[in-house]
């Protein structure tokens, strides 16, 4: 159950912070986009990350799209303080959830139909899997609703946040997953968007690199060159499979290239 006692007046989001790019509305989330809601653990498994790593951070993690996603909630007793972007939250609770809800029949459609695509994490059946997204959007909910300034709605390929604002940020089930709504032009510019409000020495962690079918994506050595030319430098790191019977995850790693470039962490947290 959440805690709603009295707490102080949070500290000012992110978005207020001199050179910020201007916030615009952002547009509205296609239908086709599901807003989905994952555990930090999934986060962990699909942007190789541990725990250990997230509470290292030197600053703000940003979760874009964040969806209805527990990460902001289940990374604050760490340490991590998580800043979730998205465009569905200019929309009332009830139509997050409601959109949420209709993300988890999704799911569990596509996993009847290809489960080789959908394998139950940690060898958990389908079900218990689901369940997993049921405490996560509730969380998600109580969150939002205790710490509205970590929930900013904010669309790519712009966003209201200063440079270098982020140690870290995740891009998931977006930028590759829908190329009918990212062609290769929109692609490169999403992601350019989310090195620049990295910091220089963090990194961004992309995944998946293939569509909702499963197929890899068509575009991706022209918009890694595309990245290279805004001297963004890309790298496709392989993470073990997650189970018996999974296959390879494969992320996206982008940072920037040049004299300000302190580091490079490595790929499993």
């Amino acid at each position: 159950m959440a805690d709603r006692t009295a707490h102080p007046a949070p500290a000012p989001p992110p978005t207020v912070v001199p050179g910020a790019v201007p916030a615009v509305v952002p547009a509205a989330v296609p239908a086709t986009v599901l807003v989905t809601s994952r555990s930090l653990d999934e986060y962990c498994g699909l942007f190789g990350l541990t725990r250990a790593r997230l509470a290292a951070l030197s600053g703000p993690l940003l979760d874009c799209p964040g969806g209805a996603a527990a990460l902001a909630a289940e990374a604050r007793p760490l340490g991590c303080r998580v800043i979730a972007a998205d465009p569905v939250y200019a929309h009332p609770a009830a139509e997050i959830t409601a959109r949420a809800l209709t993300a988890r029949a999704a799911m569990a459609a596509a996993m009847a139909v290809r489960p080789d695509l959908y394998p139950a994490p940690h060898h958990r059946p389908p079900e218990c899997y689901l369940r997993s997204w049921d405490r996560a959007r509730r969380l998600f909910a109580a969150d939002r609703a205790d710490h509205p300034e970590q929930y900013v709605a904010a669309a790519l390929p712009r966003l209201p946040f200063a440079d270098g604002t982020f140690a870290l940020t995740l891009s998931g089930y977006l930028v590759f997953a829908y190329p009918d709504l990212f062609t290769p032009e929109r692609q490169v510019a999403a992601l350019a968007e989310l090195v620049r409000v990295t910091a220089p020495g963090g990194e961004v962690r992309i995944h998946p690199l293939c569509d909702a079918a499963g197929r890899p994506s068509a575009h991706l050595d022209a918009v890694r060159h595309g990245l290279g030319e805004r001297r963004i430098a890309s790298e496709v790191r392989r993470l073990p499979p997650d189970g018996e019977g999974a296959r390879p995850r494969r992320l996206l790693v982008l940072h920037r290239v040049g004299p300000h470039r302190v580091g490079h962490h490595p790929g499993n947290g």
